[in-house]
């Protein structure tokens, strides 16, 4: 049994029509209470991407403020926060102030008459990213198997991206139909393409995609030569130089796309 299937049936069709839509969201569970509180240990939510909670509750008013900005760094970073919600008095005798951060734990402000303090654990849960990957070069097999180790979706078909995903696309084809790839590429209204292969080549391709009618814009935006200046030189390396890229564009557009 996993753990979403444990989740009252309410919560759970949250999450699965969350995933279903491959939606960012955030999963919230109160592992300690101290004093008064509304809500106790074991108290779950699930919040969206700009950190409203949509089922679930935490305990009102006094730890939304804390919550929402936990979840939006958890979604922004990918890493699970942990938050202590805390009477200001109490904060002042540990020697820590409202934001601060130690040992893992960000500490928060409890403003509420009933002075309870809150540890709050938040999890994040992002869309497997999706890549396509066309070329059956050494370099395109070997991103393949790399993206794959680093939880990412990968596919040699354009047509096979999800309607919810970013289009993110490396044309590895290294000579093997350069032109052709491309091509489908851009037509295919990509939100990011990456082009293994040298700034004089893909210049010489960028005049012949223009006299096909591609948009200049789009064969601008083209990352040529695909990857990270790492010194790479073989297949292996130039794949990761290409991953790392890629894990930078996705960070990138997670914070852009989260709302503050």
């Amino acid at each position: 049994m996993t753990f979403f299937e444990t989740l009252p049936s309410d919560m759970a069709e949250v999450v699965t029509d969350l995933k279903r839509g491959d939606q960012p969201f955030a999963f919230a569970t109160i592992v300690r209470t101290a004093g008064a509180t509304a809500a106790k240990p074991g108290a779950k939510a699930v919040l969206s991407a700009d950190g409203t909670i949509l089922r679930g509750w935490l305990g009102g008013g006094c730890t939304r403020g804390a919550v929402k900005r936990a979840a939006l760094e958890a979604l922004q970073s990918g890493q699970p926060q942990l938050i202590s919600v805390a009477p200001e008095e109490l904060l002042a005798e540990k020697g820590v102030a409202p934001g601060d951060e130690i040992e893992g734990t960000r500490f928060a402000r409890n403003g509420c008459p009933s002075k309870g303090s809150i540890d709050i654990f938040i999890e994040p849960y992002l869309p497997v990213p999706q890549l396509t990957v066309i070329g059956a070069s050494p370099v395109a097999q070997a991103l393949s198997r790399l993206a794959s180790e680093f939880q990412w979706s990968v596919s040699p078909d354009i047509a096979e991206t999800h309607a919810a995903r970013k289009k993110i696309i490396v044309i590895a084809t290294q000579g093997a139909g350069d032109l052709d790839a491309l091509t489908r590429a851009l037509e295919a209204t990509p939100d990011y393409v990456a082009f293994v292969g040298s700034r004089r080549k893909y210049a010489s391709l960028s005049e012949k995609l223009a006299a096909k009618g591609i948009d200049p814009a789009a064969i601008a935006a083209v990352k040529a030569p695909a990857g990270l200046d790492i010194g790479a030189v073989t297949p292996e390396e130039i794949a990761l130089s290409i991953l790392a890229e890629l894990v930078a564009v996705r960070r990138a557009a997670l914070r852009d796309t989260t709302p503050e």
